[in-house]
């Protein structure tokens, strides 16, 4: 309709955000359920106002170049990585995304991936499942103790104060942590030290990932790292694939160098369907599932129309990514 910004969004979203989104604004949604390719994106947006995104979009500064009318980009999701920030700032375009709403979502999926892998739950319901349960058996499947170990939390940020929070109340778990702010909340409330990485990694039953990813975080745990963890460890990452160089991760579980691991994010997104990570009976691969709770997802789509709407309309942005565009920012729609 005439008068209204005219936007791309490049999946189907909960209808929480989505509604508002296509009440307000001339809206072409890609319907279909693998992410539309970049070319297309492009094309797509070079006569519109907003794009919301997803993390599975590249959003670079050739995109952006070829959207002269484009004034914000609404990412559906914590995470920007895939949106190169900077052009957007250069180019006068606002970026928002959706955190603080996944924290307990994405902290209890973290501790899901944790009591799972520790106790093989997932080994022992395949066994279960085709058949090979014959009788109880006295050394079968046999996992980690819980109550009383000790957890070591790498990003003590939100998420990982939450999931510090359960494993202290609830399983009395001794808290480590590091990360390159002191946490104080943590020390005073849960008890946690804070340490550097190798001594986290010696001491802790339980290595929860909880850190952004960035040039000092990707590759982080290799097998150097892994070497280092006790061979009764179990490793969960919830943050971001690329943290973890996999193969490196693929043989520790072979070796058994570490006990168990259960990720939720994996480098690519999704692995090959011939990748060992498939194959591991002491790993668990989750399709990237931290975020999905009915009330999650809706609140993400909320805060992502939110950020949209102010973005079209000039105003700040609820969640906004670079708020140093302000005074640059684009403020009309031409062409």
């Amino acid at each position: 309709m005439a008068g209204k910004p005219k936007v791309f969004v490049t999946r189907r979203l909960p209808a929480a955000g989505l509604d508002r989104i296509c009440q307000q604004c001339e809206t072409e949604v890609w319907p279909e359920q693998m992410p539309p390719p970049y070319d297309l994106i492009r094309q797509k947006v070079a006569d519109c106002d907003g794009l919301v995104s997803l993390l599975t979009d590249r959003i670079d500064a050739a995109l952006m170049e070829a959207a002269p009318r484009l004034k914000v980009v609404s990412n559906y999701a914590v995470g920007f990585n895939n949106i190169d920030v900077a052009a957007a700032t250069a180019r006068g375009i606002a970026v928002g995304n959706t955190p603080g709403v996944l924290t307990d979502a994405t902290a209890d999926m973290a501790f899901c991936l944790l009591i799972a892998a520790a106790r093989r739950l997932v080994e022992s319901v395949h066994y279960a499942q085709a058949g090979q349960w014959k009788t109880w058996e006295p050394l079968g499947h046999l996992g980690q103790d819980l109550a009383g170990r000790t957890l070591g939390v790498v990003g003590m940020g939100r998420i990982g104060y939450a999931l510090a929070r359960r494993c202290r109340f609830g399983w009395d778990m001794q808290v480590l942590y590091h990360d390159t702010y002191r946490h104080e909340k943590a020390e005073t409330e849960l008890g946690a030290r804070s340490v550097d990485l190798d001594t986290l990694l010696r001491q802790a039953d339980f290595v929860s990932v909880h850190t952004d990813l960035n040039e000092t975080t990707r590759g982080l745990f290799n097998a150097e790292r892994f070497e280092k963890m006790k061979p009764t460890a179990v490793f969960v990452n919830t943050a971001r694939g690329p943290i973890v160089i996999e193969k490196d991760l693929i043989a520790a579980l072979k070796n058994g160098v570490i006990f168990a691991a259960g990720l939720d994010v994996t480098d690519p997104e999704p692995p090959e369907p011939s990748s060992e990570l498939l194959r591991l009976p002491n790993l668990i691969v989750a399709p990237h599932i931290a975020s999905a709770t009915v009330g999650t997802r809706n609140a993400m789509a909320e805060i992502c129309a939110n950020n949209l709407l102010a973005g079209l309309s000039g105003q700040p942005l609820p969640a906004w990514v670079n708020p140093e565009v302000a005074s640059k920012r684009r403020t009309s729609a031409s062409g």
